[in-house]
C-alpha cells in the first residue's frame, strides 16, 4: 500500500529524548516498511525516519498563516495516489482533504476537541474519514460521533532489555514531566512512607507554574540519597533506569490517555503502580503486571507487595499488547478497511 503519515513538525522523528507521538510514528514507519509498504512521512525536516521524508515547519504560535501554508502542502496528496492519508498531527492541517473521497485517518493521542470532530465528520466525504484512539478511554469520547478504532501505542521491544531480577533494595522510579498532573510529589510521599528509594527522571517544563511546583513540592525532598533527581534521560539511560527499578509509579492526577512510559517499563519487566485514571487500567493488569490503585494507601500496599509480581509476566504482556509489530498489524488492517470503503 502507498501510505502518507503526517505528524506535527515540532520535533524530529524519532525524537532524541521526549516525544511520545513522534516515537510511536517512528516505530510505525519502520514496521510498515518491513511489511513492504511504500511510506512517505510529512514531519520536521530534521527527521530521520528511514523512508521518504517531506519536511515542513510551523511557527511557534500556530496561526492562520500556518494553517494555509500546511493545507497547500497536504492538498497535493490528492494527486499522489495514496491509498490512505494518516495523520497524528492537527486535523485542521488536512482540512482541504475533507470533502474528497481520499481515505483519511486521524489518530488521537490526547482527549479530542469534540466540536472539531463533529465539524470534520460533517464536511468529510461519506465513508472517507476514520479515527483512531490510543486507548478505549479516548475512543469512548469519539464513538458516538464518528468511526473510531482503539489501537494501543507501542514500543520496539528490541530497544528495551528485559531484566528478570532486581536487587532487594532496588528503587522505585518516576519517569515523566515534573508537574502536578503527573503526580511527582505523590511519588515522593509514597517512597517516604514505604521507606523506599525513589529515582525521579524527567524534564521540568518552562512554564512558571511547573517551576513553582518543582521548587516548592519536589526540591525540598531531594537529598540525592533516598530521593534522587537525575533530570532528563536519553533512551539508553531510560532503559537502564527502568530495568533496575522494582516498580514504576504513575500517581497521575489527570486522566492519562495512554502513557507510553508504562509500556516501556513493562518491556523491561518492571511492574507499574498507578492510579485508576484514564487508560491506566487498560495498560496495567491489576495484580499481574502491577497494581491499579484508588488512593495513596492502596499504592503503598502495592509497593509493599511488588515482589509477588512476575517480571516475566510483565515482559510477556508487553510483547503481546504493546509491541511495535502488534501495533503496525492493527494499523495495516485498518488501512485495508478504509482504502476499500
Amino acid at each position: 500500500m502507498k501510505i502518507a503519515l503526517i505528524v506535527n513538525p515540532l520535533i524530529p522523528v524519532p525524537p532524541e529524548q521526549y516525544g511520545g507521538i513522534e516515537r510511536v510514528v517512528y516505530v510505525l514507519t519502520v514496521e510498515l516498511m518491513k511489511m513492504g509498504h511504500d511510506v512517505t512521512l510529512y514531519a520536521n525536516p530534521d527527521s530521520q525516519p528511514g523512508c521518504r521524508l517531506i519536511g515542513y515547519r510551523e511557527s511557534e504560535n500556530y496561526g492562520l498563516k500556518d494553517f494555509t501554508k500546511i493545507n497547500l502542502l497536504t492538498s497535493s496528496l490528492l494527486f499522489k495516489n495514496f491509498d490512505v492519508v494518516h495523520t497524528f498531527g492537527r486535523m485542521s492541517n488536512i482540512a482541504s482533504l475533507m470533502p474528497f473521497k481520499q481515505p483519511k485517518i486521524v489518530s488521537y493521542q490526547l482527549p479530542p476537541t469534540l466540536s472539531q470532530v463533529k465539524k470534520a465528520v460533517k464536511i468529510a466525504a461519506k465513508n472517507s474519514l476514520y479515527f483512531t484512539a490510543c486507548s478505549h478511554f479516548i475512543a469512548g469520547q469519539i464513538n458516538h460521533i464518528g468511526q473510531v478504532t482503539a489501537i494501543y501505542n507501542s514500543v520496539d521491544m528490541d530497544d528495551y532489555l528485559f531484566n528478570a531480577e532486581v536487587n532487594a533494595d532496588a528503587p522505585l522510579v518516576f519517569l515523566g514531566r515534573i508537574q502536578q498532573e503527573k503526580g511527582t510529589a505523590i511519588a515522593i510521599e509514597i517512597a517516604l512512607k514505604t521507606n523506599k528509594k525513589l529515582i525521579i527522571a524527567g524534564n521540568i517544563p518552562d512554564e512558571p507554574i511547573h517551576q513553582q511546583y518543582f521548587n516548592e513540592q519536589i526540591r525540598p525532598f531531594i537529598d540525592q540519597d533516598q530521593i534522587k533527581y537525575i533530570g532528563p534521560v536519553n533512551n539508553i539511560q531510560k532503559n537502564e533506569l527502568l530495568g533496575k527499578a522494582c516498580a514504576m509509579l504513575m500517581p497521575v492526577t489527570w486522566d492519562e490517555p495512554f502513557g507510553i512510559v508504562m509500556a516501556e517499563a513493562l518491556a523491561c519487566g518492571t511492574p507499574v503502580i498507578g492510579f485508576n485514571r484514564g487508560a491506566i487500567p487498560e495498560v496495567v493488569t491489576n495484580g499481574s503486571t502491577g497494581f491499579v490503585c484508588n488512593n495513596i494507601n492502596e499504592m503503598m500496599e502495592g509497593v509493599n507487595n511488588i515482589s509477588a509480581l512476575s517480571r516475566s509476566q510483565c515482559r510477556q504482556v508487553a510483547e503481546e499488547k504493546f509491541s511495535s509489530a502488534v501495533m503496525a498489524k492493527r494499523y495495516e488492517e485498518l488501512y485495508r478497511l478504509v482504502s476499500s470503503s
